[in-house]
């Protein structure tokens, strides 16, 4: 038998129907009963499928709670749906890392908000859908948090406790290291230090500000904040700090080499590997002098130095023709990469050549100098043609205006020392320096380094200093995956505590990509959150009764993600209150 819902002229019926053979043995249908008009219909066949059900041996599914107001409407209602794979899996990282620890950092302030929570909800926020404040409330109602009720909270709660983050700097600093001890190698840290200008929003001034007008990493002034990061060959960020818009980045260093031996005073070996806008050839002699852990003797000198991997300007590449000559018959004919070195003012000048690389700068030089000459020789022509009173379309040459824009297109194309312009002459003229053509070409493809690191072969010392590129890809990271910028705080320890927040995100993010990569996934962290996302939290009413809530069924990719990351598959959770 089935229900069958049938149309007499404007009415519509509801008709329960029995199939059956006649003697013949051919399918027919009879109606058994007549339930009743579809539009009149309410809770009257409540009670018969209860009974039916009962019949069964089911429990009945729309069956009114003793708790259901008389002349409630009954039914079934479907809340909306929220993300809550993505958060479940960061929750679960945050605790097993040991952000949790935090609760006890705050446990005893002025505060009467978990101000744990309140943060783990701007990390969190950071990774998932990066937003103001203000849009964390937003988004807080599209996503089921474990363990939080979101009820009470406020955007005044969210600034209150960036205040107690920066209130507790020190504390929160000693956890954070705590738990990044574990990961990092104690043996042989390699580490990577590099700055980045964050731009800030605000025309007002106030003591202690640290957005100030400087040079941008794009190009510009800017009014902006500068933000150092340390990171482990591994990536895994481990100390940062928020310095004024205007700061030297030659100041940061020393400071910051500092308090991360302070923080992993269990390093038994620190090489510092750091762009050469950071550490200079002028300074060597400074950088050698410099001791991580000063002897306690009667000579402080003779503690543990520091050692690093210098990048050589290519500005200053001609410094070492003479030095690097002995080298090139073997990078003339080299198929692939090779590597060699040669000491210089008693340190390790480590050199790499690629002939890929070298073949391309090559060809681009190449054509660019056969692009100026053939501007140049039409100027020239254009030039000679007015001189004997030939007259041509457009605008008149002069020899003056000639010469400046060659000279400035010569520039544009970085050719300056290989293309003379003679800006003293008469006449428009340029020369080919054949001695500077020589030396770049013998610098093509070419990676110079200097350290003081005795027992690291050449192919090693390079390799870690291209590493450095992933601490770039970690500042991409913060600027556009977490949108750390622009930043519209106002309050000098409100910036600090927004850098705070997003670099404990990217602790998150490095350590994903850290397990996601050695299970072998190829999947990025912003994909896996992204897939994860897909696993809602659902909520039904029925007739009233008490909510039903539910997870969404995984996926195998779902699941393959949780795998990898070492989380559990989500469950049910309890809230417990924020206030």
């Amino acid at each position: 038998m089935f229900v069958k819902v049938t149309t007499s002229g404007p009415r519509r019926y509801v008709q329960l129907v029995e199939s059956y053979r006649d003697d013949a043995g051919r399918v027919k249908k009879r109606t058994v009963a007549t339930l009743g008009r579809l539009d009149q219909l309410t809770g009257e066949l409540d009670s018969v499928i209860d009974g039916l059900l009962k019949v069964t041996g089911r429990e009945p599914v729309i069956a009114p709670s003793e708790t259901t107001p008389v002349g409630a409407t009954t039914g079934v209602s479907f809340e909306s749906a929220r993300a809550f794979g993505n958060v479940w899996t960061l929750t679960e990282i945050w605790k097993e890392l040991g952000f949790c620890d935090l609760r006890r950092v705050f446990r005893r302030t002025r505060h009467t908000i978990d101000v744990e929570a309140l943060i783990r909800i701007m990390v969190l926020n950071r990774l998932c859908d990066p937003d103001s404040k203000l849009g964390v409330l937003r988004w807080l109602q599209t996503v089921a948090l474990p363990d939080i009720d979101m009820k009470a909270l406020t955007h005044q709660h969210l600034l209150r406790s960036m205040d107690a983050l920066m209130d507790k700097q020190e504390a929160v600093d000693d956890v954070v290291a705590k738990l990044l001890r574990p990961l990092v190698d104690q043996d042989l840290s390699v580490a990577f230090y590099d700055m980045t200008t964050i731009r800030a929003e605000g025309l007002t001034t106030m003591e202690g500000d640290v957005r100030k007008f400087g040079m941008a990493k794009e190009g510009l002034i800017a009014r902006q904040f500068m933000l150092g990061v340390v990171q482990t060959s591994d990536g895994l960020p481990i100390y940062h700090e928020v310095f004024d818009g205007n700061t030297a980045e030659t100041k940061t260093l020393l400071p910051i080499l500092k308090k991360v031996m302070d923080r992993f005073p269990n390093l038994r070996r620190l090489i510092l590997v750091a762009d050469r806008g950071l550490l200079s050839l002028d300074n060597l002699e400074a950088l050698q002098a410099i001791r991580l852990r000063p002897d306690k003797g009667p000579d402080p000198s003779k503690g543990q130095a520091l050692e690093f991997i210098i990048a050589v300007p290519g500005r200053r590449y001609h410094e070492f023709a003479d030095l690097l000559e002995p080298l090139q018959e073997q990078c003339a004919i080299a198929k692939t990469e090779i590597t060699g070195e040669v000491h210089w003012n008693g340190l390790r000048m480590v050199v790499a050549h690629d002939p890929q690389t070298a073949l391309e700068q090559h060809q681009k030089r190449k054509a660019a100098m056969t692009e100026l000459e053939t501007q140049a020789k039409g100027w020239a022509g254009k030039l000679d043609d007015q001189d004997q009173g030939v007259k041509k379309r457009g605008r008149k040459l002069s020899d003056s205006g000639t010469k400046a824009r060659f000279y400035h297109a010569v520039l544009e194309a970085r050719l300056g020392k290989i293309i003379k312009v003679d800006m003293k002459a008469e006449l428009f003229s340029y020369a080919i320096d054949e001695d500077a053509l020589r030396l770049a070409q013998m610098m093509d493809g070419k990676l110079l380094m200097v350290t003081n690191v005795q027992d690291m072969a050449p192919d090693k010392v390079i390799e870690r200093y291209k590493s450095l590129a992933d601490i770039e890809r970690g500042f991409k990271v913060l600027k556009s995956e977490l949108e750390i910028g622009p930043v519209y705080h106002r309050l000098p320890e409100r910036i600090r505590a927004h850098a705070s927040i997003c670099f404990m995100a990217l602790i998150l993010h490095r350590v994903m990509r850290m397990r996601l990569r050695a299970a072998n996934t190829g999947v990025t962290p912003e994909r896996a959150l992204q897939s994860l996302k897909r696993i809602q939290h659902h909520r039904v009413s029925i007739n009233g009764a008490p909510p039903l809530c539910g997870v969404s069924c995984m996926t195998t990719e779902q699941n393959a993600v949780l795998a990898a990351l070492k989380v559990n598959q989500p469950s049910q959770f309890k809230q417990i209150s924020l206030l």
